[in-house]
């Protein structure tokens, strides 16, 4: 097979698996931890959370266990619990009003998320420039930078035309282990006026398999500087994920959720 056509056809499939796993990852709940750091060599920690990330049915919401080596307070905590479950009993209503306004939006932000990962493949031209093993998985490394010919029709289809991309792709799998994005030209939002994300800026992320055919972050990390209205500020966080596990349908985590809220309050009296 030409190496152009090798590319594209690695490209669509990992396109594809993208698709599977935002559509599973919808029913998994997993823990993350938050830093976020000064520039430099030597970098210091300004806030380290670890939270709980849970399926609403809706998106998701994080449940604070840790600020730094600090653990949640228990009747915070049940307090979190409560919330978590008051949002899935009303997803759960599908004939409530509200319900109805967040679905809409969340189908919105579902299909904005899918038409983003399919304008990739048109976003970018694609060079196959090496293979190596990344956590003992033997990867494809491909080159992408950004097509002239491609016109974005939307502010999320436009960043894809200011940034470089390095994506490594297991041979096996073909799904993406790891991937490195640089800002080659500022973003403007609003004109200018409501901000703008300058050239430098990288962003990575890190997949690991987590069953067979089902890839899900691992670790990502931002390095970037942007301006919000007059207020420019340097981002430099990452983010560690782990211990995936799959809660299913938002009825059965609002079984999870309620079971774990009446165990909260016979360990801790009621809040």
């Amino acid at each position: 097979m030409p190496r152009k056509s090798f590319c594209r056809d690695r490209a669509a499939k990992v396109v594809a698996n993208q698709h599977h796993e935002d559509e599973a990852g919808e029913q998994y709940e997993h823990i993350e931890r938050h830093v976020d750091r000064t520039a430099g060599n030597n970098p210091r920690v300004l806030e380290d959370k670890t939270y709980r990330v849970v399926p609403t049915g809706l998106g998701t919401m994080k449940l604070l266990l840790k600020d730094g080596e600090k653990p949640a307070d228990p009747a915070d905590y049940a307090k979190q619990l409560q919330a978590w479950k008051e949002t899935l009993e009303l997803v759960l209503k599908s004939d409530d009003s509200r319900t109805k306004v967040a679905t809409a939006k969340w189908q919105k932000k579902k299909h904005d998320r899918a038409e983003l990962v399919d304008a990739a493949r048109d976003a970018f031209l694609i060079k196959w420039i090496g293979r190596e093993s990344f956590h003992g998985h033997l990867c494809d490394i491909l080159q992408l930078d950004p097509n002239p010919n491609f016109h974005p029709h939307n502010l999320f289809q436009e960043a894809l035309t200011r940034v470089t991309v390095k994506i490594w792709i297991d041979r096996d799998s073909n799904q993406l282990a790891r991937g490195e994005a640089r800002v080659i030209r500022d973003l403007s939002f609003g004109g200018g006026i409501l901000g703008k994300l300058y050239r430098g800026g990288v962003f990575s992320l890190e997949q690991s398999e987590l069953a067979p055919g089902l890839w899900f972050p691992a670790r990502y990390q931002y390095d970037y500087t942007a301006r919000k209205f007059l207020f420019t500020s340097e981002q430099h966080q990452y983010i560690e994920a782990s211990r995936y596990r799959l809660v299913g349908t938002p009825k059965q985590a609002l079984a999870i959720a309620q079971n774990e809220l009446a165990s909260a309050k016979s360990s801790h009296g009621d809040p």
